[in-house]
């Protein structure tokens, strides 16, 4: 699927980057094309002229991410497919607070990329004094022109992170994205782009399915909870969130290196529940380091309940995946199976 196509398509589907004062806030603006053609014409000649051409498009109502929900994960990774072809690359504006969300489950949906996706977004306005936008939009610019880039990805902040190994650190920070378990795959350093092609997925991908584009409307209303542990979890709650034949999966955020209290009416609930084909797997509430399932007594009630090691996954991407494999006509031992395989780079490799 190489593209012979030499400029950049830029989606645009709200967030703050293109926010406008309301009486009641800030909402989703729209005209966003003039926008940012104005703020890029106030760079320095020499950076406007190493930018690629680009065309933008909108999303047919921009919002604020945090009303994101799996629908627009998956009409957005529609829209992507369907302009693949006529772009070296592509950028996604996107709102900062579920934009590791976005990014996570496009990395599913386009699994074989050949070619940059980059989302960014801003924590001020484009038009606002000091934001942080045009810095934002220039260099996922340069790195989405990038061929050796074959992947999705965020931009921010002078850094490149795996699409589905980021997370939102911070609430009004500048550089709001970390990458706890995976070392940046590039960085913006004194007005360049520099990629770090050795922490790419150029060479792990070859031969991944082309795109998976999937229908999550079954899913898409709760299927899939996060449940985070807390000292005095009890069964009956654990009951209400697993066992209502609503819910097709879940993902546990555990203590430590992967520890459940030691309550054998908790790990009777985790029994049933996979019992009756739900896929639970489950993640360490610390942001760094993985899961080690089994490791310690506290942890083997999650083992022999059938729930599945989430490794050093981010919970965005475990969330994401559980829900790309439950959209699709799998047996459960293959959804096990490709949950505890790397398909995309989101968890370090047996």
């Amino acid at each position: 699927m190489t593209s012979s196509a030499s400029s950049l398509l830029v989606i645009y589907t709200g967030g703050t980057l293109g926010m406008v004062e309301s009486p009641d806030g800030l909402v989703p603006g729209h005209d966003i094309e003039p926008r940012l053609r104005r703020a890029l014409a106030s760079l320095p000649p020499a950076r406007r002229a190493e930018l690629a051409d680009f065309r933008v498009i909108a999303t047919p109502t921009p919002i604020d991410s945090s009303a994101a929900t799996p629908l627009d994960w998956q009409r957005l990774a529609e829209l992507i497919a369907k302009h693949y072809s006529e772009a070296a690359g592509i950028v996604v504006i996107h709102g900062t607070d579920t934009l590791a969300w976005t990014a996570a489950s496009l990395a599913y949906q386009l699994q074989g990329l050949d070619r940059p996706v980059v989302l960014t977004g801003a924590m001020q306005p484009l038009e606002a004094p000091g934001s942080d936008a045009l810095a934002n939009v220039e260099a996922a610019l340069r790195f989405a022109a990038e061929p050796r880039l074959q992947e999705v990805a965020i931009g921010f902040a002078g850094r490149l992170l795996r699409g589905v190994r980021s997370r939102k650190w911070q609430t009004h920070e500048a550089d709001a994205f970390t990458s706890p378990n995976h070392p940046p795959l590039g960085d913006w350093v004194e007005d360049e782009a520099v990629l770090y092609p050795e922490q790419g997925l150029q060479h792990h991908q070859r031969g991944a399915p082309r795109f998976e584009l999937l229908d999550y409307t079954p899913l898409a209303a709760g299927a899939v909870p996060r449940i985070v542990l807390w000292p005095g979890l009890a069964a009956w709650q654990l009951e209400a969130w697993l066992l209502d034949d609503r819910v097709k999966g879940a993902l546990l955020e555990v203590w430590g290196g992967g520890n459940l209290p030691d309550d054998p009416r908790l790990a009777g609930v985790l029994a049933q529940a996979c019992g009756e084909g739900k896929l639970l797997a489950a993640i360490s509430q610390c942001p760094h380091g993985a899961a080690a399932i089994g490791t310690y007594a506290a942890g083997q009630a999650l083992s022999d309940a059938g729930v599945l090691s989430g490794d050093d996954m981010t919970p965005e991407a475990a969330v994401t995946k559980l829900i790309h494999l439950l959209a699709q006509p799998l047996p459960d031992e293959e959804r096990r199976r490709r949950f505890l395989t790397p398909l995309v780079g989101e968890r370090t490799a047996p």
